[in-house]
């Protein structure tokens, strides 16, 4: 199969050729006929099987057909996200000139309201600032788009973005092809296939051996006490390192505060890393992303923001610094690795108490974990070297404002709804010393 046979204008069939994209896959192959015939379509596929392209190609085309702004929107659970679906777009549509706009969180509002009164083909964004935009100008509108896409749907549909997808789909036209990617299909999925037409093309990758990761993934566990997972990952890494010298390191931990301490702890003991969470300024995130993309640093160090969608060829290893409490999140994590017929390995740190969690996990992929031996007299020997850069760390950590961004953005929020924010700040404080002095008591 060629992308010519899946009737994509010659145009987009050289753009293909020119980056590399020789043959389709199987999700591109199933939905691209079908998005231009017109249908609605829901598609879901391993992680790394080209879901960004089975919509882009499509939407090009139509738009190379009636050119006008704005004519898609593509709405994304992440800002990382965001930006990297705007490249594959902007990388596909040089040739016919194509104008985007970008609209997510930490970026200045101003630029980005002036950005979409110049009506640009093409609207990628994060839903919150979105529904900012929609609430705060009337500078443009979203009622003649073609096309809305949600990426990473089951994220955006599970509940945490329902306020803002309810603004957002009343500044929507009732007709529309709407298109839904995930890498998991979820019940959620399959409950909003009402929101879609009737003609909805539902097109699910099946494997026959039950296996939701790929196969060219390699997927091991590490067994370790509670209080000292931290050396057992630096080992993994050592270890890791002894055979792979320049394979790059995605690792996944479950808060901006451990994920801060962690890469601050690694960069102590040597391991050169960036971070990547929410706790830190856009532009620094946008850097620390093109470092590791580069090969530049080596090592990522991130929470679940970067689980999702991410395309970095060169991450040959992840590691779940803590082990996720729901599958589907391990299913993305362990996506950055192995992509596009690539081998890759996860390594998983899991304690006694995350036994439950780690069976979950392999009943949902339909495989085994196995073990990932590393030497338990290296444990002894950076034991103490580890711990002392931790606590360094934390404590240079609750000397710096860290959680200013989090204060700030929670009496915005307040002020938003039409609260004090210093009153609320007094009523929690009463209360933290009433709980202090009952503690006291007992």
């Amino acid at each position: 199969m060629t992308f010519a046979a899946l009737n994509l204008s010659l145009w987009l069939v050289k753009q293909c050729n020119s980056m590399g994209i020789k043959n389709p896959t199987p999700i591109q192959e199933n939905c691209i006929p079908r998005i231009l015939a017109g249908d609605d379509c829901i598609g879901c596929a391993k992680t790394g099987s080209g879901k960004t392209l089975a919509f882009v190609l499509p939407i090009l085309q139509k738009l190379s057909e009636d050119p006008y702004g704005i004519f898609a929107l593509i709405l994304t659970p992440t800002r990382e996200l965001a930006f990297q679906i705007a490249d594959q777009f902007s990388a596909i549509g040089k040739s016919i000139g194509l104008k985007k706009a970008i609209i997510v969180g930490g970026m200045k509002m101003i630029v980005q309201g002036l950005e979409l009164s110049k009506h640009p083909h093409i609207v990628v964004a994060t839903p919150g600032r979105l529904a900012d935009h929609l609430e705060s100008c009337n500078t443009f509108s979203l009622k003649k788009i073609k096309f809305l896409v949600l990426d990473e749907a089951d994220r955006l549909l599970e509940g945490h973005f329902d306020e803002q997808l309810k603004i957002i789909f009343n500044a929507l036209p009732k007709e529309k092809q709407m298109l839904l990617f995930s890498a998991t299909m979820t019940d959620t999925i399959d409950k909003v296939k009402h929101i879609t037409s009737s003609k909805v093309f539902l097109w699910e990758s099946k494997d026959k051996s039950g296996v939701v990761t790929v196969k060219e993934l390699d997927q091991r566990y590490v067994l370790c006490p509670t209080d000292i997972r931290d050396t057992f990952l630096v080992e993994v890494i050592r270890t890791f390192r002894e055979s792979n010298k320049d394979g790059s390191i995605m690792i996944f931990t479950d808060t901006c505060k451990h994920c801060q301490v962690l890469s601050m702890t690694l960069n102590d003991v040597g391991f050169q890393n960036v971070a990547l969470h929410a706790m830190i300024k856009q532009r620094d995130r946008l850097a620390a992303l093109a470092q590791f993309k580069s090969s530049h640093t080596k090592i990522l160090i991130a929470t679940s923001v970067a689980a999702r969608g991410l395309d970095i060829p060169t991450v040959e290893l992840v590691i779940n610094h803590v082990i996720p409490n729901v599958p589907t999140e391990y299913i993305h994590r362990v996506g950055r690795t192995a992509r596009a017929g690539k081998d890759g390995m996860a390594v998983t740190l899991i304690t006694p108490h995350d036994i439950k969690l780690l069976h979950a996990i392999e009943n949902t992929i339909g495989t085994q974990l196995t073990e990932y031996k590393v030497n338990d007299k290296e444990i002894v020997t950076i034991l103490t070297q580890v711990s002392v850069a931790k606590r360094e760390a934390e404590m240079k950590l609750d000397e710096s404002d860290f959680y200013e961004k989090r204060r700030i953005h929670k009496r915005k929020k307040l002020i938003l709804q039409g609260k004090d924010p210093d009153e609320i700040e007094q009523i929690l404080e009463y209360r933290k010393h009433k709980l202090k002095k009952k503690t006291r008591n007992v």
